[in-house]
């Protein structure tokens, strides 16, 4: 039995679990699936989930094997996402008749996405206290006049989520450059973009290099600031048959995440009634942002072993790939030990174990999520590791590379498509031979400028395609302040969130069809297709009827819109609203490794796009080469009698939309609102575990004052000294919209300098 450690009003916290799925899981899963869409339903719903002729999981962007499916192709978060976006409950009319707008802002996220599928097109018009309905034609006109009347298409931004198919997301994005703009944000800004800026500049593809079969026979996999068995469950499959080809498994994270220490699998005996499987061979407990000084450390372990004649580096890969290296060396043997160990947190000795598993490996692997995306230096962890990998030539060769861990389900193919506010030269030039128009060439805004620009009466229309934009970003005081001064915001969404809430002037909400439901139009039902996180592109099926009859895909929504907002366009959007096939035409004209779209997703489902890294180890950067890039350790200052604190996701969450309050592998039960501490820190800040403390935040004055967000319960966790956790998105009013990773301005949710006040 699980040993109950703190009960606190609503909170219990018990014992962190020491192994990931197995049974809990599947009863999770199917009792979500069970309560919200019921058994019959769902049993059938999970038969098509991520298989060849099924639908492609709305949650997360894990790779399926090619070709090849088990019968129970999900995991428990699957079932979850699937359960949420099937759920029998519906947001009518009669809802929002009864819940004000006012009324529905004090409600929690988890409340707000409890009360089902949105059924019609609604409108709040300025000054109005409830949405009311509004029929589809008089929605689509009066978006369509808004954007017609702007004094520049600039003054209109387009937002977009990772749920949108690769066809809608081409056509948005088409449909945006016809009108005039790049201003293209996504939630790339948000998550991997520093991933796309390190391996562009590092290897010349902003993708990662592997495939699901190199991770399942590499012999070493390093995995940074990432949680698998939470945020990538079906991930522990892949690491488990790594394992069972003998390959090691270093974890290098602040907290030593449940689902890399033991799994059970539940699709085995073992994983049911035996012990699972033990995954990592190594865990690195580094400090919050000290992974370029662990990093550094290892580099530096590397080259000197080398300068040994220990035959370390891949001296023919540094010698005809590869730039800069002398320059990486000199700098790594400058560095001094006492700076490493103080900034990662680290021993000298524990990182010398780290190398003796990549010295013992011929193919190894580095995988990240958003523990290494989301500091101001994280562009430098994104290329130190890739240079890590540069000096044992782990690029380009079977069972070896980058594998940046992507979140929502298509944000990969989104940029794949086109939704990017700084479109390379080639893909603008290709767009305007295909189509016959005059794109535009001047970059757009990103997310943090999308905000900063509504914030300064730059934009007067938000138009986001999914997504919970204000809640997904920092700052919200700012962040609603600055929707205000919009003349309109539209939000194209499946269910109730707080972006709903804290809006423009005038404020739409267009309800969209499900990955899960049938997408009938004209010419019969329709198939999407997805890139999952290794280049894959594979089709997605819809399985069960719409919500609602008044529901429209977002293909037909844009498709119609831009009908009536560019009446003079020659590009024929009726076309490709009615058929799915004609946007897939465009698609194989403009974008590289498209070529005989249809005739391959016809004959098999699925194909792998081509990457020159993976494939020819051709590095498409400036120079031709893979690029050592040097960095300094540059951690954050943090005073005495403070903390560092980072943002973190539950087992029962998906971004912004929160399944419950729970997080069963950490132990906590019923409430979100803690703060994870080490032990020696609650002694020495005078507080005691299960105590209510407001949080915080503190910057340079020139930056803000500051930030306070109150009633959270420490609780008391394996988390090195000094540091601090929270949940995502509760604590994002203590970070400023300038908080910012240098070049690829993502926010910095994982590097906030905190204090502590007991109440």
């Amino acid at each position: 039995m699980t040993k109950l450690t703190i009960k606190v009003k609503n909170l219990e916290v018990t014992e962190q679990k020491s192994w990931a799925a197995g049974v809990p899981a599947v009863l999770s899963a199917y009792k979500n699936v069970t309560t919200k869409v019921g058994p019959l339903k769902g049993t059938k719903l999970l038969t098509k989930l991520n298989q060849i002729e099924g639908f492609d999981c709305p949650g997360c962007a894990w790779p399926d094997p090619l070709l090849k499916r088990a019968t129970f192709e999900f995991c428990e978060n699957g079932a979850k996402a699937v359960a949420d976006e099937a759920t029998l409950k519906r947001a009518t009319a009669a809802f929002f008749g009864k819940h004000s707008i006012d009324d529905l802002k004090t409600k929690s996220d988890r409340w707000l996405n409890d009360q089902g599928r949105l059924v019609e097109p609604l409108y709040s018009a300025e000054g109005a206290k409830y949405y009311q309905p509004i029929s589809w034609e008089k929605a689509l006109n009066l978006v369509a006049n808004e954007l017609k009347k702007l004094e520049s298409p600039d003054h209109a931004a387009f937002y977009t989520s990772g749920r949108t198919s690769n066809e809608a997301a081409f056509l948005y994005q088409l449909f945006v450059r016809q009108f005039g703009t790049n201003n293209l944000p996504d939630c790339s800004n948000m998550c991997h973009e520093s991933s796309g800026v390190g391996l562009t500049e590092t290897i010349g593809i902003g993708k990662g290099s592997v495939s699901l079969e190199d991770l399942e026979n590499s012999e070493a996999i390093f995995i940074f600031g990432q949680n698998p068995g939470s945020n990538h469950p079906r991930m522990l499959s892949s690491l488990q048959a790594a394992k069972r080809q003998g390959a090691k498994i270093v974890a290098i994270n602040p907290l030593d995440e449940t689902g890399l220490q033991r799994f059970k699998n539940p699709q085995e005996i073992e994983g049911v009634i035996g012990s699972g499987t033990a995954l990592r061979d190594l865990y690195l407990p580094v400090k919050i942002n000290g992974d370029v000084a662990f990093l550094k450390g290892l580099c530096k372990v590397l080259i000197e072993r080398d300068e040994t004649g220990q035959d370390v580096l891949d001296k023919d890969f540094i010698t005809n790939y590869c730039s800069g290296f002398e320059g990486f060396k000199e700098d790594l043997l400058a560095a001094s030990w006492d700076d490493i160990e103080l900034h990662s947190g680290l021993t000298q000795i524990q990182i010398n174990q780290a190398a003796d598993i990549a010295c013992a490996s011929q193919k190894t692997i580095c995988c990240w999520a958003m523990g290494m995306t989301q500091h101001k230096n994280a562009v430098a962890n994104i290329q130190l590791m890739t240079n890590f990998l540069m000096l044992q030539g782990n690029l380009g060769k079977p069972g070896a590379g980058v594998c940046p861990v992507r979140g929502h389900s298509n944000v990969q193919g989104d940029r794949t498509m086109g939704i990017w506010e700084k479109p390379t030269d080639s893909f603008l030039n290709a767009l305007q031979q295909t189509y016959d128009f005059s794109v535009p060439r001047e970059y757009g805004y990103d997310a943090v400028e999308t905000v900063e620009a509504m914030a300064q009466g730059k934009l007067k229309v938000l138009f986001a395609l999914g997504g919970n934009f204000y809640r997904a970003m920092p700052d919200h005081e700012l962040t609603k302040q600055a929707l205000s001064n919009c003349e309109l915001t539209v939000q194209v969404s499946t269910k109730l969130n707080q972006s709903h809430l804290y809006t423009g002037k005038n404020a739409l909400i267009l309800p969209a069809l499900g990955r899960t439901e049938i997408d009938r139009q004209s010419s019969g039902i329709q198939t999407v297709t997805v890139e999952n996180s290794m280049g894959v592109v594979q089709t997605s099926h819809g399985k069960i009827p719409p919500a609602s009859d008044h529901l429209k895909s977002e293909i037909a929504i844009l498709a119609e819109l831009a009908l009536l907002t560019l009446p003079n366009s020659k590009i024929n959007w009726q076309h490709m609203r009615d058929d799915y096939r004609y946007i897939r035409e465009g698609i194989e004209q403009v974008i590289p490794g498209f070529e005989n779209f249809e005739q391959r997703i016809q004959q098999q489902g699925e194909f792998e796009l081509p990457n020159a890294v993976r494939d020819e180890r051709k590095f498409s950067t400036i120079n031709g080469k893979a690029n050592f890039i040097i960095h300094d350790i540059e951690s954050v200052k943090v005073p005495k009698g403070r903390l560092l604190m980072m943002s973190i996701r539950s087992h029962d969450q998906f971004n912004t939309t929160i399944y419950t309050n729970n997080d069963r592998y950490r132990g906590i039960h019923g409430s979100r609102r803690v703060v994870f501490l080490n032990v020696d820190d609650i002694d020495e800040l005078g507080l005691k575990e299960g105590q209510q403390v407001n949080i915080h935040s503190h910057w340079p004055i020139e930056v803000s004052t500051t930030r306070t967000v109150k009633q959270f319960t420490v609780v008391k966790y394996h988390i090195p000294k000094g540091c601090a956790a929270t949940y995502y998105p509760e604590t994002n009013d203590l970070i400023p919209l300038s908080s910012v990773a240098d070049k690829s301005n993502t926010p910095a949710y994982k590097s906030v300098v905190i204090s502590l006040e007991a109440i």
